[in-house]
């Protein structure tokens, strides 16, 4: 969905999590597994996700620091988007990767029920974000690489948005196997 770069991106960042991975077991404590993967991808994923990506787990981090509930995933989710928003200067119906993200975050604030089911919240989430995604496809360019481009020629969902969907469907398929 779109000039290839996001989905090379994406690929690298594939690749650089499996090469560590296999290399090392990654951090068992949920605070210390996203601050170890913010560092690798702003390490090696390069371009303004990676930044992004590396912004959003870092900040996601912070509230799992110490906690052993459901409902810390769906503060998490908020805190990285919020620091998105704040250094990325995106907002929701930019046709962004954000469009994804907060209708996942909306989903799983669901976690916060206390008789909350991880994967069927999750997966609701994952489906509210592949809906966002595909959504992007009739939303003019508020933000991002998109916005340089007239709307016209806008004919495929946002590539970012598509991409943090499949972020969140591979997350949904690992917890599930």
């Amino acid at each position: 969905a779109g000039d290839g770069d996001c989905g090379h991106t994406h690929a690298r960042a594939a690749r650089a999590i499996q090469e560590w991975v296999r290399t090392r077991p990654p951090p068992a404590a949920p605070a210390q597994l996203l601050s170890a993967l913010a560092d690798l991808l702003l390490e090696k994923m390069g371009g303004s996700s990676g930044v992004l990506y590396g912004l959003f787990l870092t900040a996601a981090a912070r509230p799992l620091l110490n906690r052993n509930d459901l409902s810390m995933w769906a503060d998490a989710m908020d805190a990285g988007i919020e620091a998105m928003q704040r250094y990325g200067g995106a907002a929701p119906g930019d046709r962004t990767m954000l469009d994804s993200l907060c209708a996942a975050a909306q989903a799983l604030h669901a976690l916060r029920s206390p008789d909350a089911d991880l994967l069927p919240v999750l997966a609701a989430a994952v489906q509210s974000a592949e809906a966002a995604a595909e959504a992007t496809r009739h939303m003019e360019a508020g933000a991002g690489r998109a916005s340089y481009i007239s709307s016209g020629q806008l004919l495929q969902p946002d590539p970012g948005a598509v991409a943090a969907a499949a972020v969140l469907r591979a997350v949904l398929e690992g917890l599930r196997s």
